[in-house]
């Protein structure tokens, strides 16, 4: 497997665009066991867009998710977060990076001896210049948003699997992220849960130029999309609209 440098790729793309991804391709396995999961993906999103993806189980959407995250080193192609090419980065340049990346995926990943607002406030603790309390009233804020502002004092043990999840957002949007990435986060909540949350997330986009991409099968919630990008055997493509029938 010969691998191409990031000088190889063309400059074109702006560089205002939170997140520019050009040829980006990736393995699993070795030898014989070897499988291509992404192939020649090109992406680019600019602040404050909305981006929803969408295809079947195993076609590559959150590997694309963890490369673009800063979470697994890129093997082959360009990707830039922020103008910075992550394409032989340093460990340190993409712990650096994630500091600015909200990701909110499945497995909700609470720390379990915390509570919900000492979860949340793990949020807030990556912005500077904020005191404790600065730090845990934004934390409770956020809570109180995605609807569980009588639960702050909870441990993980004691709430639903859709509780969960929407500690789990409140963290990542409490770090006032430039780019946020998510996994299905309507999964585990009803209809109603669920319109909250993407409509949050609609609103960080918009009020602070943040770029969301959202891995989703949920119909409902297609309208908070700028584009949808269909993924299938690793290659993407992508529409101006997001009509029903992509999602089946």
């Amino acid at each position: 497997m010969l691998s191409r440098s990031p000088e190889a790729f063309s400059t074109s793309p702006s560089d205002l665009a939170t997140l520019s991804v050009q040829g980006l391709n990736h393995w699993y396995g070795r030898g014989a066991m070897e499988r291509q999961v992404l192939q020649g993906v090109d992406l680019e999103i600019q602040p404050g867009e909305v981006v929803l993806l969408t295809g079947p189980s195993g076609c590559g959407k959150t590997t694309l998710l963890t490369l673009v995250g800063a979470l697994r080193s890129v093997m082959e192609g360009s990707v830039k977060v922020f103008g910075e090419e992550l394409n032989g980065s340093s460990r340190q340049q993409r712990q650096g990076l994630r500091r600015s990346i909200g990701m909110i995926f499945q497995g909700h990943n609470l720390l379990r001896c915390l509570t919900a607002e000492q979860n949340v406030q793990m949020g807030a603790d990556l912005l500077p210049g904020l005191g404790f309390r600065a730090r845990r009233d934004l934390a409770r804020e956020w809570l109180r948003l995605v609807g569980l502002g009588d639960h702050l004092d909870k441990l993980p043990h004691d709430l639903s699997g859709g509780q969960k999840q929407r500690v789990a957002i409140a963290r990542a949007l409490a770090a006032h992220p430039r780019l946020l990435l998510a996994d299905e986060p309507t999964a585990a909540l009803d209809s109603r849960s669920g319109r909250e949350v993407v409509d949050l997330l609609r609103s960080l986009a918009r009020d602070q130029d943040c770029a969301v991409l959202m891995v989703t099968h949920d119909p409902r919630i297609l309208d908070v999309a700028d584009r949808l990008l269909q993924m299938e055997d690793g290659r993407l493509w992508g529409a101006e609209t997001a009509p029903l029938e992509v999602l089946g």
